[in-house]
């Protein structure tokens, strides 16, 4: 983490894919209303024998700048990150910005291991005709290539992972990268991890994905911070936040969203997938400190809220004993469900919204919290204001990451 302090860095354009909505708009109605997208999962590569329950994407359409043939030969995570990408362009007026002084770093490693699966069972016993393409879309430059090439990105592009921080961690480096004067402009995107069944069995046999005791009313299996919950329930997502200073953002006239007022991201040095306490602890302190701001400042949290029978009891206590229990709080993971690597940049763009509309979206099936005391919002939406946010996510293999966000008055 930066010891200096940030100077005005904001969020100046938005893009969102979910079950939900696709682009901005319809996301935000939905997150408002309450709905969710919850289903035994039909996507090819999902299913093998068990029942795994998430929320899919509806279909795509290809934004005008992408060639037919970029887009059919494109996988699912490659198509949906130029549509979400295509959106927050848009609304951050980046054709006007010099596109030397544009980065792009997108969180998330091994993006693509649905397509992968099919492929290998497709050609398992013709190992000769695998498609020349194969040779660029394993490698994890590949989908920085992608965009760069369909949006003339020439400032820099790279990715990070950081399992289910990645998105988080993604705009902590964009961050940096404009604070340290590396670029302008910098985009950070929480690409969309397009899981298969491999997946889905090894997590739900490692205690950490939701069985099946759901399957026969899915809109019920995602329950983070309820008694109820079993684990996380996957959900196809992707986002994208422009980030950059607000003389800069003038210059285009872009709509400056809110500031960013700290961060912090810390590893617990333990490779395994269980939470860790004084992690949780050590990055919430760091992030309010770097941010100039005291517990008792924060008016909402926007939790990491998995509905991991583990990681959310680590939370909240985290959170109580850090003096934050006072602060209103719901959990985005509720209506989408887990993007994994996506989850922190589409869940900041959720902290976004609700700040600029103070309304705070409701929490699906917390029906019986499993600490009472918190602030809650719950079955209904909520009218509050929120001055300053605090985001977490955390990720398998001791990652920690918080990312705190002010206001801007201007932008109502």
């Amino acid at each position: 983490m930066l010891n200096c302090k940030p100077t005005d860095l904001c969020i100046t354009g938005l893009g969102v894919t979910s079950s939900i909505g696709q682009g901005v708009g319809s996301f935000s109605a939905a997150l408002f209303a309450g709905r969710q997208k919850f289903t035994v999962m039909q996507r090819p590569g999902r299913q093998h024998g068990n029942v795994f329950i998430g929320a899919e994407i509806a279909e795509l359409s290809p934004p005008e700048r992408v060639p037919a043939k970029i887009w059919r030969s494109s996988s699912l995570s490659g198509q949906v990150a130029m549509v979400t990408l295509e959106e927050a362009w848009q609304d951050a007026n980046l054709d006007r910005a010099d596109p030397m002084q544009i980065g792009l770093v997108i969180g998330g490693s091994n993006l693509q291991q649905r397509d992968l699966v099919q492929l290998y069972e497709r050609y398992r016993d013709k190992v000769s005709f695998v498609p020349p393409s194969y040779g660029v879309s394993f490698l994890d430059s590949d989908l920085c290539g992608l965009c760069t090439q369909q949006f003339g990105i020439q400032g820099f592009a790279y990715t990070v992972g950081g399992a289910s921080a990645s998105g988080q961690v993604s705009v902590i480096q964009a961050i940096q990268a404009v604070q340290s004067g590396q670029v302008d402009t910098c985009i950070a995107m929480g690409a969309m991890l397009d899981i298969s069944y491999w997946e889905c069995q090894a997590l739900q046999s490692l205690g950490a994905m939701g069985t099946e005791r759901y399957a026969h009313d899915p809109a019920k299996a995602c329950r983070p911070f309820d008694q109820g919950r079993d684990g996380f329930i996957y959900g196809e997502n992707c986002g994208v936040l422009v980030i950059e200073r607000a003389e800069t953002a003038a210059l285009r006239q872009a709509v400056q969203y809110a500031k960013i007022s700290g961060w912090a991201m810390s590893m617990d040095a333990n490779r395994n997938p269980n939470p860790s306490y004084e992690g949780e602890i050590r990055v919430i302190k760091e992030a309010l400190k770097h941010a100039g701001l005291s517990a008792k400042d924060i008016d909402y949290i926007n939790p990491h809220g998995t509905g991991s029978p583990v990681g959310d009891d680590v939370e909240l206590r985290a959170l109580r004993d850090c003096g934050l229990s006072h602060a209103s709080i719901n959990a985005t993971k509720s209506l989408i469900g887990h993007g994994l690597s996506a989850a922190g940049t589409i869940e900041l763009a959720a902290t976004v919204l609700q700040m600029r509309a103070s309304r705070l979206h409701p929490t699906l099936n917390l029906i019986q919290p499993i600490d009472p005391l918190f602030n809650w919002v719950r079955e209904k939406e909520a009218s509050r204001r929120i001055n300053h946010a605090i985001s977490l996510s955390m990720g398998f293999g001791g990652m920690n990451t918080a990312v705190c966000l002010q206001k801007i008055e201007s932008a109502e």
